[in-house]
């Protein structure tokens, strides 16, 4: 298979182990020619660490013909309008999540996509790695009976001890925890029930600004406003019959999270959606708990598998599966949540997704595809 052409947009924290990996291990799949950032001297820094051949501007970038997938890792708030203008210049695309901020971004990319015959793909990707994947197969092949509930936690430490250089976007709605974290879990929860239909929400922002005491911050003794929830509970009801709840908070202290699945012959203990691997805890009906060996690869942080697989699904004519679809679903759960939180009703969602294909047993390692 040739190697599908990546320019990156964005060369920001995340970007290293994106570049990392699309220049290493899915590097049979891709191949990055060309990195673009608004700050041209971290582009440059990046280009010359992973051996990138262009440094561009965005301009550059978009009108370079050779360039066949854009990887958008820019801030949450241009994220669909940067998709946008890469499908416009003929570009697939795949971003960073949130896939957007209102519903109608999200859908005017996916209809500008479908337009145009081009794929628009979005993290989360970690639901591919050997945890997810081992889990999706064990559900599949009855050992938990049938699954009728799940509950999920994600209780993060604060975002304002302001150790991250852009800590201020985790304050604002797409750094929020239902939109920021939330996605590694319902993008989890979809690949292994199929899509949500209706969902119940609480959301809480504690306070309106916080001020930065940590000395090792750039940010020190700076009063930063708090624009979004801080803390949100959800009830997700699935098409399938099952009943998941999720926790998302980012005013707690450490890193706590967990994911189990209630079947009706077991309960499974789920890796953190957060990360490609992790331990699996099978709880039989009867028998002892143990710990289940992977059924597949990708247990180390393989950050790009999305975008290398939406590169298998350009040069095979077969559907990928971190799919804008799958994103916008993601999408309207979040939303949906926040507005059930305000209306103190249920939502029912407009929107649905066919449940991303399982990757096949046997794969060779950095494979996506036989």
């Amino acid at each position: 298979m040739a190697r599908v052409k990546v320019g990156v947009i964005g060369a920001g924290v995340i970007s290293n182990i994106y570049l990392k990996n699309c220049t290493g291990m899915w590097s049979q799949a891709v191949e990055v020619t060309a990195i673009a950032d608004l700050v041209h001297e971290l582009a440059v820094q990046r280009a010359e660490a992973y051996g990138i051949a262009k440094v561009y501007t965005v301009d550059e970038l978009l009108a370079d013909p050779t360039i066949e997938i854009v990887l958008n890792l820019t801030a949450p708030a241009v994220h669909a309008a940067l998709n946008l203008r890469a499908l416009e210049a003929g570009k697939h695309v795949y971003t960073e999540k949130p896939f957007a901020l209102n519903r109608e971004d999200a859908e005017a990319v996916l209809q500008l996509a479908e337009a145009r015959g081009l794929l628009v793909g979005c993290a989360p990707d970690t639901f591919l790695g050997a945890g997810i994947q081992t889990c999706i197969k064990l559900i599949d092949d009855g050992w938990i009976g049938r699954p009728y509930a799940a509950s999920s936690t994600i209780v993060m430490g604060n975002a304002w001890d302001g150790l991250h250089p852009n800590f201020q976007n985790f304050l604002k709605l797409g750094g929020d925890p239902l939109m920021d974290m939330g996605p590694y879990y319902l993008t989890a929860l979809i690949a292994m029930f199929g899509p949500v239909h209706r969902v119940t929400g609480s959301a809480q922002q504690l306070r309106q600004e916080v001020r930065v005491e940590n000395p090792g911050s750039h940010a020190y003794g700076q009063t930063v406003p708090v624009s979004a929830p801080t803390n949100v509970s959800a009830v997700l009801d699935f098409d399938n019959g099952v009943v998941a709840t999720l926790q998302a908070t980012k005013e707690s202290f450490g890193y706590m999270p967990r994911l189990e699945v209630y079947g009706t012959e077991g309960n499974l203990v789920v890796p953190d959606p957060n990360f490609f691997g992790g331990p699996i805890l099978l709880r039989p009906a009867h028998g002892e708990p143990r710990e289940v060996a992977y059924s597949h690869p990708y247990t180390e942080d393989s950050r790009g598998a999305g975008i290398a697989d939406m590169a298998y699904a350009v040069q095979l004519q077969r559907p990928h599966r971190a799919s804008g679809r799958l994103a916008q679903h993601v999408l309207d759960i979040s939303l949906g949540v926040f507005e059930s939180s305000q209306t103190e009703r249920h939502m029912t969602l407009t929107t649905s997704v066919v449940r991303p294909a399982p990757l096949p047993l046997g794969l060779h390692h950095h494979r996506l595809d036989r």
